[in-house]
């Protein structure tokens, strides 16, 4: 087994009230964040598109084998298919699968199985895990913790499509299966994530929710 290169970690050490502002504005910055979903159909540069991804890219991942797959989508032919499987399944969900508490739960969001704004935005970023990796020469290479390693670069592909100035809003239809599919991908990957991402129409509306205070999300041992 060939032996892994260990090269120097160049960090910077912040004086504490450095350390502490940049906590604050960073959690002020984030705080702002909110999932949208009215889309401007304004394009976005491509060079932008491939930094975010590049930035989704660096999350830890179990034996770095960084088992995901970002798909992104702006023929606007495959968009249309997306929406018109993931609207069938969504239907579906609204009307018999879902329980009622679920639907309860959603009342307040405004939300229902109509999904406009997957032809809406300009790109959709479908995100794939990886349980295996194919060689070369066919034979299958396992990954491991993949859920936990995509579920990281989830989290950071979001927080860069924030701070690039975009909005994006997480959907998951399930089954998510019509994702393989329409997109012709090999069978070692499956759907994970649908991230629509654009700019937010003029006059977007958001719910008014408030998020949970610090004592009801953490505990201090």
């Amino acid at each position: 087994m060939k032996s892994q290169v260990f090269i120097d970690y160049c960090s910077v050490r912040y004086p504490v009230e450095t350390m502490l502002d940049r906590a604050k504005s960073f959690y002020g910055f984030m705080n702002s964040r909110r999932t949208v979903r009215d889309f401007a159909p304004d394009e976005i540069p491509d060079d932008l598109i491939r930094d975010i991804l590049l930035a989704a890219g660096t999350a830890p991942s179990g034996a770095n084998k960084q088992p995901w797959t970002f798909c992104v989508v702006r023929n606007p032919e495959i968009k249309r298919e997306i929406r018109i499987a993931a609207e069938k399944e969504e239907y579906d969900n609204y009307h018999g699968r879902m329980p009622e508490e679920w639907l309860k739960d959603l009342e307040p969001l405004g939300t229902n199985w109509e999904k406009p704004f997957l032809e809406i935005a300009p790109a959709l970023i479908v995100v794939f895990r990886k349980n295996y990796d194919i060689l070369e020469n066919g034979s299958g290479s396992k990954n491991y913790y993949v859920h936990e390693s995509v579920g990281l670069a989830c989290g950071i592909l979001i927080t860069a499509i924030h701070n690039a100035g975009l909005v994006a809003l997480t959907h998951t239809p399930s089954p998510m299966n019509f994702l393989q599919t329409l997109l012709k991908r090999p069978q070692n990957e499956k759907p994970f994530l649908l991230i629509p991402i654009g700019f937010p129409e003029q006059n977007a509306k958001v719910p008014d929710i408030h998020r949970k205070k610090l004592e009801e999300i953490a505990i201090f041992y």
